[in-house]
């Protein structure tokens, strides 16, 4: 059975210093716990492994952790000025009617309001109507539920950015 060489962006990640992986991970997701648990798990021999693994702090994060992680995403509608990532990962609310993106700006101070943190959705790929609906819809869960559902979401964001963060040099 041969062995699959680790990916050059994977490898790269595997060596880089401590301290800039860290920073690195980090920017793809603000919890300290996620982040270094992630850390403390290298060498990764496959971006599944890192997958997995980043699944699975994501999976044991606390309320506070969670609470931390969510603390670094801007409103939707309201990307991060100067920020790529966050210009990128919203883009489908760029093109937004000023109608909409008024809307969006009541629905998140609503969604605020009643759970204490700002709508996390992942919005890549999404228009601004159908962030508008996800909230519309969301924000009548219970605050247990829309803990899992911010859980869930925020998983799908750090695998982009995961994934944005090891591909390959090539």
């Amino acid at each position: 059975m041969t062995s699959t060489p680790t990916p050059s962006g994977l490898a790269r990640f595997n060596a880089i210093e401590e301290h800039a992986v860290f920073a690195a991970l980090h920017e793809v997701c603000a919890s300290t716990a996620w982040a270094k648990r992630l850390l403390a798990a290298r060498p990764y021999a496959t971006t599944d492994d890192l997958y997995a693994e980043s699944d699975a702090a994501m999976a044991e994060l606390t309320p506070g952790d969670l609470a931390e992680a969510m603390a670094g995403h801007p409103p939707i509608g309201r990307p991060k000025d100067g920020d790529p990532t966050s210009a990128r990962e919203q883009r489908g609310m760029a093109g937004a009617s000023e109608e909409l993106g008024a809307e969006m700006l009541e629905l998140n101070l609503a969604y605020q309001e009643r759970f204490g943190h700002v709508f996390l959705i992942c919005a890549s790929g999404r228009t601004g109507e159908e962030m508008r609906d996800a909230v519309k819809e969301r924000i009548g869960n219970s605050p247990e539920q829309e803990r899992e559902i911010v859980r869930t979401e925020l998983g799908k964001i750090n695998r982009i950015r995961l994934a944005r963060l090891v591909e390959d040099d090539d």
